[in-house]
């Protein structure tokens, strides 16, 4: 550290990914060591007196900071892998606690409501004689039907009628799905901004928009993005969200 070179873990699934291939070569060209770790094959030592982690027959040891980049459909081991390295005292680029906050979308709005931070009106239930005050709730169709483990877009649902939500709503929760029900922000136009807050800042943001028979702004769903410069209160609501998370 008193050099400025560390060593790093990259916890990731596939070390030909873009995204993973990008961060090493960053890595590389500042002069730091760093190596590609697949998250499902690392193993735990779990205790109080010399915690460790093990891959692939040996002992992880000596890094000073690692950067996740756990996959969805990991969640749940691949941050019990981040809290170990937490527990053997490498520095996360972004912690447990804040992962999981994020991946879970109805616990992510309330720590967000919790803060003051403006967010669509978003009804939530597990009963089905709650639909229709559900829907009254977010003002009425159209509305959008979130299920709350979705990514990349998946199980999001544009209801345009009361009737087509009451449907839609009853068949999820007939199921045992649990679901957001969401107010419809129809001035967005099918697009939404994205941004990176490293260091307590806005460092690069970028608008989404869907194809024109669209409303899902993601980029999985063939929507397209351009690099856009933030107003100051969008900065600021973006550094906040972050903050919070």
């Amino acid at each position: 550290w008193e050099q400025g070179l560390v060593k790093i873990a990259i916890l990731s699934r596939r070390a030909r990914l873009y995204s993973t291939q990008r961060l090493v070569e960053a890595a590389k060209v500042r002069g730091h060591e760093v190596e590609v770790i697949d998250t499902l094959r690392c193993y735990m030592n779990i205790a109080s007196h010399k915690p460790s982690i093990h891959y692939k027959g040996r002992q992880l040891e000596g890094f000073d900071a690692v950067i996740p980049r756990i996959g969805a459909s990991i969640t749940s081991y691949g941050l019990a892998v981040l809290r170990q390295f937490e527990l053997v005292r490498t520095l996360p680029l972004n912690g447990s606690y804040g992962i999981m906050r994020s991946r879970d979308k109805l616990r992510s709005m309330q720590v967000l409501a919790r803060r003051g931070i403006p967010l669509p009106i978003t009804a939530f239930s597990n009963s089905s004689s709650s639909i229709d005050d559900m829907i009254n709730m977010v003002g009425g169709a159209p509305l959008v039907v979130k299920v709350l483990e979705g990514t990349q877009g998946i199980g999001v649902i544009l209801c345009e009628t009361k009737a087509s939500a009451r449907s839609v709503i009853e068949g999820f929760l007939g199921v045992n799905v649990n679901i957001l029900v969401q107010e419809f922000i129809q001035e967005a136009k099918g697009s939404d901004i994205r941004c990176l807050v490293v260091g307590g800042k806005v460092v690069a943001a970028i608008e989404r928009k869907g194809s024109p028979e669209e409303f899902r702004a993601n980029l999985h769903r063939g929507g397209t993005g351009k690099k856009v410069k933030l107003t100051k209160q969008e900065r600021e609501i973006a550094v906040a969200s972050a903050k919070a998370l």
